[in-house]
């Protein structure tokens, strides 16, 4: 795919970063299990690992941006929360897929913090850890939170039917640019719409 270039302030020297692909995990990646606390329920989507693998190959990065108030409300800490990303992408990596990052706010809704989706917190995160521009992403969720965060983020945003997304379509209301059955079907529509 063709590289953006985006001037680096100050230096007045362009330099190319890859469109980024910013992927909610439960109900996306993995099935949603609400409130998943043990590796063992770690179940990847079908056709996940291979449209993960098929959006690098047309030279997109990844991320997964998830809230995971399981942290915050003390059912989980982070070292569990590791093994759940750890069997995540074990299991990604025996399809041959990977990602460039997993970024997680660990708040509930009552702590008011900047990471929780819809805030872009971690989308700031991600963007600078990455080196992309969030206006040029692609949000994949399906959650209305979802659809929000890529909004204020000036993302191009896809409400998937898996997971929760069938539900909120339902509702009309979500805002999404576009939708899709999965995150295969997803990748069809960046495919056409990124700059390959």
């Amino acid at each position: 795919m063709k590289k953006q270039e985006t001037l680096r302030p100050g230096s007045g020297q362009a330099e190319t970063t890859r469109q980024f692909v910013v992927l909610d995990r439960d109900g996306v990646v993995i099935e949603d299990q609400d409130h998943l606390t043990d590796p063992a329920g770690v179940v990847l989507i079908p056709g996940a690992a291979r449209a993960i693998r098929k959006m690098r190959d047309l030279g997109f990065g990844l991320v997964v941006v998830t809230n995971q108030s399981v942290i915050g409300r003390g059912w989980l800490d982070q070292a569990g929360l590791g093994r759940i990303h750890g069997r995540m992408t074990d299991l990604l990596k025996q399809d041959g897929a990977h990602l460039d990052g997993i970024f997680v706010c660990p708040h509930t809704a009552d702590d008011s913090c900047t990471c929780r989706k819809p805030a872009i917190g971690l989308m700031e995160q991600a963007a600078r850890a990455h080196q992309f521009d969030p206006r040029e992403s692609f949000v994949v969720g399906d959650k209305t939170s979802d659809i929000e965060f890529g909004k204020r983020a000036g993302a191009t945003t896809i409400l998937v039917r898996s997971g929760y997304g069938r539900e909120v379509e339902a509702e009309g209301k979500h805002g999404a640019d576009y939708v899709a059955d999965d995150l295969p079907a997803a990748v069809a529509i960046i495919s056409r719409h990124g700059n390959a």
